[in-house]
């Protein structure tokens, strides 16, 4: 009985390691793979490959695809998908991708007025005009739900939802192309056909133009241009990747007068700045799923390692908080998300601990009072100690005394031991 106990609490934990790690592994998105169950698919399929879409999503762990299905692949819609340049095909495709995980039982929920979905184009930082995310809505008298976007009227359908695997990823089928705005389908461009297996040309990133883009980051962008950090950011070559959380403007509006960065020495004020970058790439899935909550940062290389940390955790399932130690702010939104670098908005200005004092803590200073004594070792020092702790405040009893009072109280034991034997 005991030989099974102890193998079944030796089993429990195996168990739930073995779980992890399917779990974990079936968090990874394999697009191609999903879309194979659906031949009618097909055309749609191949150009997420050709165009290197489909590897852009092997890293996340929570979208929608809006996919056309072959019967309603036009001839207009191959020649268009032709005729565009390999990146503006990959922008066409990325606005076509929805970073969220979208249920049936989500899309019945959505309201008359529509919700506004993130799409991959967005997070790319591409966005030429207007906006990148879509607006999702529903009609409550037919139930049919419609995709468009904000800056344009066009809109398409949605005819079927197709497949839905939670929390990763919902395949909806859709009777047209979302075109964003700033992409001319009637322009003439090179032609370059979508199966050639061609992949967009690295980007270079241009976090000053993202900032801009995310029309709610003034104050952040003036201290980063100001300070030089920003050059240091699009100049690094990223290694693993950066992360970089943005306070929005209201952010900045609502710190203490006692916290005003613009007050900082220049040193510190970059220091201030790097601490809101994490040193390696994170998506908002992996952020979500994080499994070491404590992050070092770019100060955190400057300062020491174990100093300006961030501890970064998940809450009602898909709020995203950072804890600097002094703020608790949260993930608003994806300001920019393409491998190596993802940039998020977040709802305070992270301040270090170790630059600004926790609310109510006085600053440390020296001290004024003469330390306490050396402790005793002897066992004469212990009893003195001892005496010191029980004795009323302003007065002190000796060692000599407390010795004194022990063998009276033990000579009365022995009395009144002997008293009752006789008894």
């Amino acid at each position: 009985m005991a030989t099974v106990n102890f193998i079944s609490h030796l089993a429990s934990p195996a168990s739930v390691y073995l779980l992890f790690l399917l779990s974990t592994t079936a968090a990874a998105i394999n697009v191609t793979t999903v879309l194979s169950s659906f031949p009618n698919l097909s055309s749609f399929s191949n150009l997420l490959v050709s165009s290197g879409i489909a590897s852009e999503l092997s890293g996340r762990n929570s979208l929608t695809l809006l996919a056309v299905p072959n019967s309603h692949f036009s001839s207009a819609s191959v020649d268009f998908t032709r005729r565009l340049s390999p990146p503006k095909l990959a922008d066409l495709l990325r606005f076509n991708v929805l970073l969220q995980f979208l249920s049936d039982s989500d899309l019945r929920r959505i309201s008359p007025s529509g919700s506004a979905v993130t799409t991959l184009y967005e997070a790319s930082g591409h966005v030429f005009a207007g906006s990148g995310s879509v607006n999702v809505t529903r009609d409550p008298a037919s139930g049919s739900v419609t995709i468009g976007s904000p800056s344009s009227s066009k809109s398409v359908t949605v005819l079927k939802l197709l497949e839905t695997k939670p929390p990763n990823i919902t395949v909806l089928s859709v009777d047209s192309f979302l075109v964003p705005a700033g992409i001319d389908l009637t322009a003439s461009e090179t032609l370059i056909p979508p199966t050639s297996g061609m992949s967009p040309p690295p980007a270079g990133i241009n976090l000053t133009q993202i900032l801009i883009n995310g029309h709610n980051f003034n104050v952040a962008l003036s201290l980063l241009v100001a300070s030089g950090v920003i050059t240091e950011l699009e100049n690094d070559d990223h290694g693993a990747g950066i992360t970089v959380f943005v306070p929005t403007d209201s952010a900045f509006s609502d710190l203490p007068e006692n916290e005003n960065l613009q007050s900082l020495p220049a040193d510190k004020k970059a220091i201030v700045l790097k601490f809101h970058v994490l040193n390696s790439y994170y998506t908002l899935g992996s952020l979500e799923s994080i499994t070491n909550p404590v992050n070092p940062t770019l100060a955190t290389e400057l300062m020491g390692a174990g100093s300006y940390t961030l501890n970064i955790s998940r809450v009602n399932e898909s709020i995203v908080t950072i804890n600097s130690g002094l703020v608790l702010a949260i993930v608003t939104q994806t300001a920019f998300d393409q491998n190596p670098v993802s940039v998020f908005g977040v709802s305070k200005v992270l301040l270090p601990k170790e630059l600004f004092p926790k609310p109510g803590q006085p600053v440390s200073t020296p001290a004024t009072t003469t330390p306490p004594r050396e402790a005793s070792l002897s066992p004469e020092g212990s009893d003195d100690q001892q005496s010191r702790l029980v004795a009323p405040p302003g007065e002190v009893v000796s060692s000599s005394t407390v010795k004194r009072t022990r063998v009276f109280l033990y000579l009365c034991w022995c009395i009144a031991f002997w008293c009752a034997l006789l008894v």
